[in-house]
């Protein structure tokens, strides 16, 4: 699909939502969050808890995107509407990813953010982007969503865990149970 037709397909999904993860969460009828480590620690410390992270991660993509193509999308932040040349180390975690759009997160007359947002297209293969996936949980990245290519289910990493936005909320409450151990004691889900 074409930039332009991406983007219009957002636009009329998540009408009020830019293609940022943290915007997402107000669909909060289809969405669900996991923590990434037991007892919700939030960052790994060893290579075991690093294990745990990443099959966390893939285990849930696996059973939202196997055998179907995915959007994967990054961002990046500037003081410019106009995306500066992306860091190299932002190419190695997200290898074959283009500019798609631009949102202004600040709009402070006297000091802007805008987050540019870079996609590729893949088919979903486990541990295909751990390397992404580590930035996000290693908190030197954030801004990241997978997502089908019907912009239906929505994966969201941060460090910590992820958010998980469904096409319904019968299949949040279908995935919500068949991981309740990863589930946050807040009354939110947060």
């Amino acid at each position: 699909m074409p930039d332009e037709e991406l983007l219009r397909r957002w636009e009329e999904l998540w009408p009020d939502c830019p293609p940022i993860g943290h915007e997402l969460r107000c669909e909060r009828n289809r969405w669900v969050r996991f923590h990434s480590l037991p007892e919700s620690k939030r960052y790994p410390d060893t290579e075991d808890e690093w294990a745990i992270v990443l099959d966390r991660h893939n285990t849930v993509l696996d059973e939202l995107f196997a055998g179907l193509e995915v959007y994967v999308a990054s961002s990046d932040c500037s003081r410019t509407p106009v995306p500066p040349e992306r860091p190299h180390v932002q190419t190695q975690w997200h290898p074959g990813a283009h500019h798609w759009t631009s949102a202004c997160a600040d709009p402070d007359p006297d000091d802007p953010i805008y987050t540019h947002v870079y996609v590729s297209r893949i088919p979903w293969e486990r541990g295909h982007i751990d390397t992404l996936l580590r930035a996000v949980a290693d908190a030197v990245t954030q801004g990241v969503l997978i997502t089908d290519i019907g912009l239906q289910r929505i994966y969201n990493p941060y460090d910590g865990g992820a958010d998980v936005i469904l096409a319904t909320n019968t299949e949040r409450d279908q995935l919500r149970s068949r991981h309740t151990g990863w589930l946050s004691a807040h009354p939110l889900g947060l």
